[in-house]
């Protein structure tokens, strides 16, 4: 069994190899991931995890965050990061690097989905 499938509920294998890059902790750190990844690397991880997403929450949506494993962590980490790169690639579109020239003077102190109780 390989390192990265260990880190990822059964049924999300598609995500292991996005695992590296785009399941970081907070939002300041994935919106840096977002603005420093290539059209491509927004465009691949986007839909390799988008239809994914609803049987994701499914099985995120069973406990409380406090109560997830390593392995449900991960892939909760990987959802955040595709909602800010569904905002790219389903919103901006081309306009990504437009915005990304902009967005890099905000600073993201704060944010409901880094709150640990």
């Amino acid at each position: 069994m390989s390192i990265s499938r260990e880190l990822l509920p059964t049924g999300f294998e598609a995500l292991e190899p996005f695992i590296k890059n785009w399941a970081v902790v907070g939002a300041a750190e994935r919106m840096q991931r977002r603005l420093d990844s290539t059209p491509q690397e927004r465009e691949q991880f986007f839909r390799a995890g988008c239809d994914l997403v609803p049987s994701a929450l499914e099985l995120l949506d069973q406990k409380p965050l406090d109560e997830f494993d390593a392995q449900e962590q991960c892939l909760m980490r990987l959802v955040l990061s595709l909602a800010h790169v569904a905002q790219a690639v389903e919103i901006q579109g081309d306009d990504e690097a437009f915005h990304a020239r902009y967005a890099r003077y905000i600073s993201i102190t704060r944010a409901s989905a880094d709150f640990n109780p």
